[in-house]
């Protein structure tokens, strides 16, 4: 079983000091719309991998490229780290960690200016490269989609009616195509009412604002054979 500690939208005082680290996690899923420093804390009293996609409130995540020598780079010049440090970036893209593939889009549908939003077109246009990635991973080392990992939810699973709440289309088809065993997502606010999980196919569809705390079968493939 792998363990996984599922995190987004509101910082949770319960998690900080030790209280993250009693709960061993394998590894520490983020879904959005969390402060680099909460990630990062996470990162490092766990000593998990963290994977994150952002949310429409986070600030654009910086590109940079790491030297071989350590040392950071962007257009050429040295640079800090991209933040948050220790924690791996999943938006538009797929990663391997603690023995699970998590295929991530992050941000919500376009309601004002900002990062991280998108028209529903520009969301198709995200998801069929994501779903190219997928498929370029998966010719070369195989392996089902274990988990998705998006900020907000698939339009009307989960979501609301009000404009900053919609949900995406395009996570549809990439629901069909990856077939997940899971698909986590923060966003929609609780506000202390009950948000139950839905089920699409064989995925669970699962709120985790602020946190959950629960366990997935390790995969039965191949993707760590020689």
């Amino acid at each position: 079983m792998v363990r996984v500690l599922a995190v987004a939208d509101e910082v949770c005082d319960a998690l900080w000091g030790a209280r993250a680290a009693a709960l061993a996690p394998d590894v520490v899923l983020a879904a959005g719309d969390l402060p680099w420093d909460y990630l990062e804390f996470l990162a490092s009293v766990t000593d998990r991998p963290v994977v994150f996609v952002p949310g429409n409130h986070a600030p654009a995540v910086a590109s940079a490229r790491q030297h071989r020598s350590g040392q950071f780079l962007r257009a050429g010049m040295p640079c800090e780290p991209p933040r948050p440090e220790g924690c791996r970036n999943a938006d538009g893209t797929v990663v391997d960690a603690a023995g699970l593939r998590i295929a991530g889009l992050g941000g919500c549908v376009r309601y004002r200016p900002g990062p991280n939003q998108y028209s529903q077109r520009e969301h198709h246009r995200r998801a069929a490269r994501l779903l190219r990635r997928v498929g370029r991973l998966q010719r070369r080392v195989p392996g089902a989609v274990d988990v998705l990992l998006t900020h907000a939810p698939p339009r009307g699973l989960g979501d609301e009616d009000d404009r900053p709440h919609v949900g995406i289309d395009a996570l549809h088809p990439v629901l069909e195509r990856l077939a997940p065993r899971w698909h986590l997502h923060g966003h929609i606010h609780p506000y202390g009412q009950p948000r139950p999980d839905r089920t699409v196919g064989g995925a669970t569809i699962r709120n985790v604002i602020p946190y959950r705390l629960f366990e997935i079968p390790a995969p039965r493939d191949d993707r760590d054979d020689p």
